[in-house]
């Protein structure tokens, strides 16, 4: 299976999911120079910048594990710059959200774990 058609899926997934949990989806595939931001969604009082990753299985590893230092050092510059252009009141998080699907873009009803605060900027 293609693994780029397989993490949109698993966006869609995660956005519906947060949408069900009452958060607006803000923007979604959120790109600058220094990188990309899967999902930027926001409720009441959070403004969360999200990145999703999507896999068959846990058998190798957490999905989370492959958010390295370096990718939470990008995530947390896109952010920055998001923010310089779009002033907000609200309280920002950074948050990871797995989504499993053991049978790929099949699956009818995914595993999906939503880490709040997964890392911070003094990581």
């Amino acid at each position: 299976m293609n693994t780029k058609l397989l993490g949109r899926w698993g966006e869609a997934a995660a956005a519906d999911y947060l949408r069900k949990k009452g958060y607006k989806i803000v923007a979604s595939g959120y790109r600058t120079k220094i990188g990309e931001i899967d999902l930027i969604a926001e409720n009441r009082r959070i403004l969360a910048f999200v990145e999703v990753k999507t896999r068959r299985d846990d058998s190798f590893a957490d999905a989370r594990d492959s958010v390295t230092y370096r990718k939470q050092g990008r995530i947390i510059q896109t952010a920055k710059l998001y923010l310089a252009a779009h002033e907000t009141d609200k309280e920002v998080r950074l948050d990871i959200i797995e989504v499993y699907a053991p049978e790929g873009t099949g699956t009818a009803r995914p595993i999906i774990n939503h880490i709040e605060n997964a890392f911070t900027e003094d990581r």
